[in-house]
Formats: C-alpha cells, sequence, structure tokens
C-alpha cells in the first residue's frame, strides 16, 4: 500500500514538472510562437502571404524597426529609455540628402558632393554624437532617461526641420558625373537574393549578440541594469556604459535613417515619427524587462518580426489602418502582461 502511495506521488510530482516545463516553454518562446502563429493564419487567410519574396519584402520593412529595437535593447538593459531614436533617424536621413544633393562653400565658391560611403560615416557620426549627448545628460548631469531623451527628440526634430524648411529632400540616386551614385543601394540591391538592409540589421544583430555574450561589456551591462549600485561598487564603469549604450543606439538609429532613405530614395524630417514607440514595443514582446538587466538580441529580433509580420499581414488581407493600430496594440499589452507574470513569479 505504501509502495503504491509512493510510487502515485512521484508520478503526480513528474506530472506536475512536466506541466511546469511546458508552461516555463511557452513563456520563454511566446515570441517565436506568436510570430508562427501569424504565419500560419496570414498564410490560410491569403495565398500571397506565404512566399518567398512577400517575405522577402516584409523583411527589408522589419530591417527599419529591428535597427532600432537593437539600440532600444542596448539601452533598456542598462534600466534606461531612448525616446529620441525616432528622431534621430529622421535627422540622419536629412543630413544625408543635405550631403547627397550638395555641400555648398560659400567661402570657395563651389559645391561638394561627397561620396556614398564618407554620406554614411558621417551620418553614423552624426548620429553617435547626439547619442552621447543623452548618455552625457542621463550619466553626469542626472537628468532622467525619459525626460533628457524627450528633449532630445525635439531638438533632432526641430533641426530636420530647419535644415529642410519642413520639405522633402528627393531624388537622391546622385549623377555618375558627380560621383555621388550609390545612394540607393542600400534599399533595392540584394546579395544572394537578399535585400542588403535585411543583410545590415542581420551583422548587428551578430555583433550586438556577441558583445552581450561573450565580452565583458555585456556583463557589466546586464550587471549595471539589474543593480547599478551593486555593480558601481564591484568596479563596473557604470557611467561609461551608460553613454556607450546612448552612443551605440543613436548609430543603429543612424544606420536605420540611412537605410530607410535609401529604400525611399529621399528623406524628410518627418520620417521615424513614433518609430522610437515601435522600437520599445520589438524589445518588451521579445521578453525583455523595462526594469533593466534582462533581454536578449535573438528574442528582440523575434519581436520586431512580429510587429512587422503582423502589420505587413493585416495590409495583406486589406484590414483598415485603424484596425492595424489595435491588433498592434493588443500584442503590445499581452507581451507587457506575459512580462509582468514572468519577472513576478521570479
Amino acid at each position: 500500500m505504501s509502495v503504491t502511495t509512493t510510487i502515485d506521488n512521484k508520478s503526480a510530482a513528474s506530472a506536475g514538472k512536466r506541466k511546469k516545463s511546458i508552461i516555463e516553454l511557452l513563456f520563454e518562446g511566446r515570441a517565436f510562437f506568436a510570430l508562427i502563429a501569424i504565419i500560419v493564419v496570414f498564410s490560410l487567410m491569403s495565398p500571397n502571404y506565404f512566399t518567398v519574396s512577400n517575405f522577402l519584402i516584409m523583411a527589408s520593412h522589419v530591417a527599419i524597426y529591428g535597427l532600432l529595437a537593437i539600440g532600444m535593447l542596448l539601452v533598456i538593459l542598462n534600466g534606461g529609455i531612448d525616446l529620441s531614436v525616432g528622431s534621430i533617424l529622421a535627422l540622419a536621413g536629412c543630413v544625408a540628402g543635405f550631403m547627397m544633393k550638395g555641400v555648398t562653400l560659400n567661402y570657395f565658391g563651389v559645391i561638394v558632393y561627397p561620396p556614398v560611403w564618407a554620406v554614411a560615416v558621417l551620418t553614423c557620426v552624426l548620429g553617435g554624437v547626439v547619442g552621447a549627448v543623452n548618455g552625457v545628460l542621463i550619466a553626469y548631469l542626472r537628468v532622467p532617461a525619459f525626460v533628457a531623451t524627450l528633449g532630445v527628440l525635439y531638438v533632432a526634430r526641430g533641426i530636420a526641420l530647419l535644415m529642410t524648411n519642413g520639405l522633402t529632400y528627393n531624388n537622391l540616386g546622385g549623377r555618375p558625373e558627380l560621383g555621388n551614385t550609390g545612394f540607393d543601394w542600400l534599399g533595392f540591391n540584394r546579395l544572394a537574393g537578399v535585400p542588403i538592409g535585411v543583410l545590415v540589421l542581420l551583422a548587428f544583430a551578430v555583433v550586438s549578440h556577441i558583445l552581450l555574450s561573450r565580452t565583458a561589456f555585456g556583463r557589466w551591462l546586464y550587471s549595471s541594469g539589474g543593480n547599478e549600485r551593486a555593480a558601481e561598487l564591484s568596479g563596473v564603469p557604470v557611467k561609461r556604459v551608460k553613454i556607450t549604450v546612448y552612443v551605440l543606439s543613436g548609430i543603429c538609429a543612424a544606420v536605420a535613417g540611412l537605410v530607410l532613405s535609401s529604400q525611399l530614395t529621399s528623406a524628410g524630417p518627418t520620417a521615424g515619427t513614433t518609430y522610437e514607440l515601435t522600437a520599445i514595443a520589438a524589445v518588451v514582446i521579445g521578453g525583455a524587462a523595462l526594469t533593466g538587466g534582462r533581454g536578449t538580441v535573438i528574442g528582440t529580433m523575434l519581436g520586431a518580426f512580429v510587429i512587422g509580420f503582423l502589420s505587413d499581414g493585416l495590409v495583406i488581407i486589406g484590414v483598415s489602418a485603424y484596425w492595424q493600430t489595435v491588433f498592434t496594440g493588443a500584442v503590445i499589452v499581452t507581451a507587457v502582461l506575459l512580462n509582468s507574470v514572468k519577472y513576478g513569479r521570479r
């Protein structure tokens, strides 16, 4: 009798563990399962959805959100927030468009047309500088991240509007005789059939994953995001880490601006509006904690693809843009609730 009872108890305990492991698996892989569900549902609803060409087109759209989300992930892991990435994207695109149209040097009476590689490098430097301003305000001047980045959001957007007078730089393809062709390479060219923008996103994702998982900086970032005071007492250069993540976020936003401007062959001061919210949503859907110290690049990429594939799928089946906003918001709220349950249990 006692032997039978013991066996029954062990069986019940084993069943409980299996049930717990299944639940944990669903929690850990919720972004992946959501992406699979989105693909299955829209494939059944539209024959045009489940095609290689459509996936590549959607992936090129996701590249913009994904680049912003990688930078946002680094900031959120540090326990901060960056509301300026959408404006940095617009400013970077406008600066790139301004240089592609020619820089007038009044003193010398000439117009300089920088090569595309120089435009790209200078634009990335600009993104890093704006990010550094965010980092200094937050790390050294103790301005709350929300307030600092909100202020930079308005400043960057205002500078973009002043540069363009509210207009858009069009036809950024360049001219062969001026030596500035090739700007549309990021947006339209493909390598082995894959859009260049997607390959850029993949490269940034791989480098970021290695940075977080294989370097001392990654360990510093997770520790400072989890408990900044304890990390500082342990010898972690907390302020340097904080500035670095905002610089990297600014660079990611600048690259996203280059890719978007290249895809459109135009750059406008209103580009990237509300993109910062989409980037935050991708990070949250990917399982990162807004309190810092928890999150992965893989999860963030899955979150970006969930948002991108969901939005494009709704467009393909002809759903109203208003309903698209509702569905996207519902997914974000669900992700936040799941994160609260997960981290609250811990």
